[in-house]
């Protein structure tokens, strides 16, 4: 099949190949005769296949951008990864646009490697490895500029090509928002939803927060179980006298009123530490570099609680 129109109906719909959309669109006849979704529903299968030893899947969601997100996926599996080194942790990049994850964790220069059974996730330690779209860009330069069809298909080779091989934990850093690459991702992990579960990034400004609560409504539409809430940057720590000031006063109450009112659990809050962002850039260990951080301490906390609700849904 090649890639479906920008406005695509879906496959599922019962326009499929008869909508406006579809007129010119090489799978048109596949579409309206229902085979395409054959193949949509094969490939989920391989994905299955792909994910059966992949025991807890963690989706890390923000409908906002500029929250930390992609730096809360490195902290959170990072920590996850020192808590508990019997275990092995694999972090997805689907931020096509926008991939930071081999940046973060130092691994920007590695290639990814091919085999008989798939593309090869890149290691940064024993126990922790990452794959993403930046390890196959020419260079971190390169500008992806690709419609829904094309970003989702790259989507589809991660979860479905790659060889996981036996993982504890699969943490799928997303782009902001609630658009194509999470519905993509949802929609081919269809059968692999045992072990499948949210956690949702904020900041303390009610700005944050309106788009947090859209984030919340769209894993309630997809059935997708939220773990709970981590609000980032709620404080900023001095990098000379490490006392923590406020920066982002939550008026309406931040992140912690929002979770009570739409009764989700709160996790706790993480300090924006320039400390942080620099091994971010530079491509160093957080916890190994500044062990005694608040920010460190937090994300221990926070970690824990993830634990706990895996170990308690299973």
């Amino acid at each position: 099949m090649e890639a479906p129109p920008e406005h695509c109906p879906g496959v599922e719909s019962q326009d499929a190949g008869k909508a406006s959309a579809c007129a010119g669109c090489p799978n048109q006849n596949l579409c309206a005769t229902g085979q395409a979704a054959g193949a949509k529903d094969a490939y989920i299968s391989v994905v299955t296949e792909r994910l059966r030893d992949v025991r807890h899947k963690l989706l890390v969601l923000s409908g906002k951008g500029g929250v930390g997100k992609s730096t809360m996926t490195y902290l959170l599996t990072r920590t996850m990864a020192q808590a508990r080194p019997e275990s092995n942790f694999s972090v997805l990049d689907i931020d096509i646009c926008g991939p930071s994850q081999p940046r973060v964790f130092g691994v920007a220069d590695e290639q990814v490697h091919q085999s008989g059974s798939g593309w090869s996730p890149v290691y940064v330690d024993e126990n922790l490895s990452v794959m993403s779209i930046g390890f196959l860009l020419g260079s971190p330069d390169d500008a992806i500029i690709w419609r829904g069809p094309k970003k989702n298909g790259m989507i589809k080779q991660f979860l479905g090509d790659v060889d996981w091989g036996e993982l504890d934990w699969l943490i799928v850093d997303t782009p902001p928002g609630t658009s194509d690459e999470h519905l993509s991702a949802v929609s081919f992990l269809e059968n692999s939803r045992n072990g499948l579960a949210a956690v949702i990034v904020s900041t303390p400004q009610e700005l944050s927060l309106l788009d947090v609560r859209k984030e919340i409504n769209f894993c309630r539409k997809l059935r997708i179980p939220i773990v709970g809430v981590v609000e980032n940057m709620a404080g900023f720590v001095c990098p000379s006298c490490t006392k923590e000031s406020t920066i982002f006063p939550a008026k309406s109450g931040g992140a912690e009123k929002m979770a009570q009112d739409m009764e989700i659990p709160f996790l706790g809050r993480i300090p924006l530490d320039p400390k942080l962002a620099r091994c971010c850039d530079q491509g160093k260990d957080f916890l190994a570099e500044h062990p005694e951080s608040s920010a460190v301490k937090a994300s221990q906390d926070i970690t824990q609680k993830i634990f706990k609700y895996f170990e308690g849904s299973s």
